[in-house]
Parts: structure tokens; sequence; C-alpha cells
């Protein structure tokens, strides 16, 4: 059974970049879709980005691409989220998730991944 733990959320001022780690454990890692979803206040968990780690294809959300970059290390089972030009928008609980091979709009569906992270906290002050 795999798990995923985040890290490397904090404050940071508009424009500024963060990253952040999701460590995984878990024997066929790279065979996994790795995602990060976030919750803004008062709001539904979003799409944030994903990858299918063993075809190296990449996601994101329309209101991400170009800014944040998602990637993965199978040697080390870990997974990155770089977040530039960050904007108060951005500030969220930023979750980790992993699912087994999965395409097309199931990779944007919350329900769709089986594991969770506890959430890192990403606040962006303007």
């Amino acid at each position: 059974q795999v798990q995923v733990v985040e890290s490397g959320g904090g404050l940071v001022q508009a424009g500024g970049s963060v990253r952040l780690s999701c460590a995984a454990s878990g024997r066929t890692f790279s065979t996994y879709t790795m995602a990060w979803f976030r919750q803004g206040p008062g709001k539904e968990r979003a799409f944030v980005a994903a990858i299918a780690l063993s075809l190296g294809i990449t996601y994101y959300a329309e209101s991400v691409k170009g800014r944040f970059t998602i990637s993965g290390d199978n040697a080390k089972k870990m997974v990155y989220l770089q977040m530039n030009t960050l904007s108060p928008e951005d500030t969220a609980v930023y979750y980790c998730a992993a699912s087994g091979s999965i395409w097309g709009d199931a990779i944007r569906t919350p329900a769709m991944y089986a594991t969770w992270g506890q959430g890192t906290q990403v606040t962006v002050s303007s």
C-alpha cells in the first residue's frame, strides 16, 4: 500500500517561488500516476498537476500552466511541484495524491486517487 508525505510549504511573497516535495513508498512507484491538488479557503479541492511516471507525461490545470512544473524521481520515489510567479490566489493547502495508471479526465478527478497525504500549507502574501 503506497503512502505519501508532503513537505515544503510555507509563507511566500507574491511573485516568489516554492518547491513542494512528496515522498512516496510502494514497490511499484514507477507505475503510479502522482498528482497535486489544492484546497483554498472555502473552496473545493482542485486539480493542480499530475505526472504519469511510467510515461513521463505531465498534466496541468490551466490556472497554473507555465508557472508550475511537476516532476518525478523514480529512484528516490519523490515527486516535486515547482511553483513560480505565485499570487495570493495560489494560497491553499496542497495535497499529494497517488493512483494506479490513469489517464484522460480521470487525471483531474480527486476520487480516482486512493492515497492522499496530510497536506502542506502554502500562503502567498500580497
